[in-house]
C-alpha cells in the first residue's frame, strides 16, 4: 500500500474555496480505482495549511488518478488557490495501530 501525502498552503480569501472543491470532489477521488482511503486534515496553528492523506493500492493505480481528467480538473481548479508551493510525499505503509 501506498501513502501520498500533501500539503497545501492557501491565500486567506481562498480557503472557503478550497475547501467547496474538496467537498464537491471527495467522493469522485476516493472512488477513483485504487484509492482505498481519503481525509483532509487542517493545521492547528496556521489555518491557511491543509494536507491531504489518500492510500493507494498501488503506485500504478496513484499514477493512473495523477493522469486522469478528474486529478487535473481539481487541480486547475485548486493549484491557482496556493500561496505557496505544494509539498507532496509518497511512503509506504509500515504499521498502523488502531
Amino acid at each position: 500500500m501506498l501513502v501520498r501525502i500533501v500539503k497545501m498552503s492557501f491565500e486567506a480569501h481562498s480557503i472557503e474555496k478550497f475547501l467547496n472543491i474538496f467537498e464537491e470532489n471527495k467522493t469522485y477521488i476516493r472512488g477513483f480505482n485504487g484509492c482505498e482511503f481519503l481525509e483532509l486534515y487542517r493545521d492547528k496553528n496556521h489555518s491557511n495549511i491543509f494536507f491531504t492523506y489518500s492510500y493507494w493500492k498501488s503506485e500504478a493505480d496513484l499514477e493512473n488518478y495523477r493522469h486522469s481528467e478528474l486529478f487535473n480538473s481539481v487541480w486547475s481548479k485548486t493549484k491557482v488557490l496556493f500561496n505557496a508551493k505544494p509539498e507532496a510525499w509518497s511512503v509506504d505503509k509500515l504499521e498502523s495501530l488502531e
